[in-house]
């Protein structure tokens, strides 16, 4: 009996001790968000089969994706212990968006030639998401790229000419063509792509750590890749380019591969 009131005794004592080590984790606890939090120094922390980085404070990022399991895992290490922590998530329902009036050609399977485009499109796209770099702009609060009426959101499943498509991964905020986007963060420019095939003229930039923000359809893009942007600084202007039926700017964000709604990322747009 002492001997199993011993092991009881370390095992609380451990689980105090891993309560200690996660100083905080921030964000909506539900499907497609982005969760900020803080360890203390010495932790390594590993969430879905992979290390995440942390800084020299501690702080680090993970993202969900849409259709996450509600009951998430953050593993934490430290001189040889390991302790786990329990992270649970709101389901989210998403709705269906017909969309009529695309252009045919991005709807229907093309021909080879402009699949292996398309594939070398994507390729950049996927290197430009996966860019881990040193910057800390992760950390700060995002704004709005701009302001309008919300004419897409997060995570819908879209019919395109009456053909089921992907899911929605951005959020959609209708302006007239030329309206003028800024950077919702500090950023380095990683991709410019000018007339992607379903994306149209495409913007990534780097906020650090895995995390990115991918602006399309956009007429114009005012930045060069490598370029060091500032939250607010004029980075693109809205079009309609590529699979859109009208101007309008889609904001999508990711941690590495994983899509996640910039909407869990700003204050609700006044």
């Amino acid at each position: 009996m002492r001997t199993l009131f011993f092991v009881l005794l370390c095992l609380l004592s451990s689980l105090s001790i891993a309560n200690d080590w996660l100083l905080s984790l921030e964000g909506q606890r539900t499907q497609g968000a982005l969760l900020r939090g803080q360890v203390e120094r010495g932790v390594t922390v590993r969430f879905d089969d992979r290390t995440v980085r942390t800084t020299d404070e501690g702080f680090f990022v993970i993202g969900v994706g849409r259709d996450a399991d509600l009951q998430q895992t953050l593993v934490l290490e430290k001189n040889g212990e390991q302790q786990q922590v329990l992270v649970t998530l709101d389901k989210r329902e998403y709705a269906i968006q017909r969309i009529e009036g695309v252009p045919k050609r991005t709807v229907e399977p093309p021909p080879e030639v402009v699949l292996k485009r398309i594939r070398k499109e994507v390729a950049e796209i996927k290197k430009a998401r996966n860019t881990n770099s040193d910057l800390l702009a992760f950390l700060s609060d995002f704004q709005w790229p701009l302001t309008g009426r919300i004419s897409g959101v997060y995570g819908s499943q879209r019919v395109y000419n009456g053909k089921p498509g992907r899911p929605h991964y951005g959020v959609d905020v209708a302006r007239p063509s030329g309206t003028v986007v800024v950077a919702p963060a500090d950023a380095v420019v990683t991709l410019v792509q000018k007339d992607n095939y379903y994306s149209g003229g495409t913007l990534i930039m780097d906020h650090g750590y895995g995390v990115s923000s991918t602006m399309i359809h956009l007429s114009e893009v005012l930045v060069k890749e490598g370029q060091t942007v500032k939250q607010g600084e004029q980075v693109a202007k809205v079009g309609a380019s590529g699979r859109a039926t009208g101007p309008h700017l889609d904001w999508r964000l990711n941690w590495f591969e994983v899509k996640l709604d910039p909407v869990t990322i700003v204050p609700p747009m006044k």
